[in-house]
């Protein structure tokens, strides 16, 4: 290997890829594309690179085409998860720092639900809810809900979630004997999911990805400011 026009036998030698010039016999290594990518997950599909079950994985609505080539497609990865049965947005990038800043607990991004379940929902229902729900050793919270539109047997209830935990909110209405029918995220932070089509995949914007950016920087400063206090 050569960096920087110098041979370096030492495969640990640390290197600058944004900056450095790297040449392996003889050809320079190129850094990857870094992609953002955005899926409206179908039910019933997984957030995992393969499943020894054969189920289907959010990897085979990753095309090839020219808008997301595989050479930079290959290597993304979910950032978070959506478990089989639930649907909705879901990142996708091969920038792993950018996904754990996403993901860290001082930088969580409000991430929104529409949750259909099999009962009419009631002032009590939401107040229980706000007030957070033991589950096992967990108490859970959300930050906010409200009625979006109600039938005669089932409420369609807006869940937003400051914090992310497995089944989060399945778990708390399953303390009410309550069961969800449909769960769908439909925003992380400013982005939102929009019209979308279910299985589609699309780039983030420049301005979709800088407004996460600034929302998890006044994340950061909002939590160091309750810190100091």
């Amino acid at each position: 290997m050569r960096l920087n026009g110098s041979t370096r036998r030492d495969p640990e030698v640390p290197v600058r890829l944004e900056k450095d010039r790297i040449e392996v016999d003889g050809r320079p290594v190129a850094t990857a594309a870094v992609v953002y990518l955005m899926l409206n997950k179908p039910r019933g599909v997984i957030t995992t690179a393969s499943d020894e079950k054969g189920r289907q994985t959010v990897y085979e609505f990753l095309n090839s085409g020219p808008e997301f080539p595989e050479s930079n497609t290959r290597w993304v990865a979910p950032v978070g998860r959506l478990d089989k049965a639930s649907e909705g947005l879901l990142l996708l990038t091969n920038d792993s720092e950018w996904a754990g800043r996403v993901l860290a607990p001082a930088t969580h991004l409000d991430k929104t639900y529409h949750v259909q379940i099999n009962r009419v929902a009631d002032h009590a229902l939401l107040e229980s809810l706000s007030g957070g729900v033991r589950a096992k050793d967990s108490l859970l919270r959300i930050k906010a809900v409200r009625i979006l539109r109600g039938g005669e047997r089932n409420t369609w209830l807006e869940i937003v979630l400051d914090e992310g935990r497995n089944r989060h909110i399945r778990r708390m209405l399953e303390q009410f004997d309550i069961a969800v029918l449909r769960l769908v995220r439909v925003a992380i932070g400013p982005l939102l999911l929009g019209q979308l089509p279910k299985g589609g995949v699309r780039a983030l914007t420049a301005a979709e990805k800088q407004a996460i950016d600034r929302a998890m920087h006044k994340k950061v400063r909002a939590a160091s400011g309750a810190a100091e206090r």
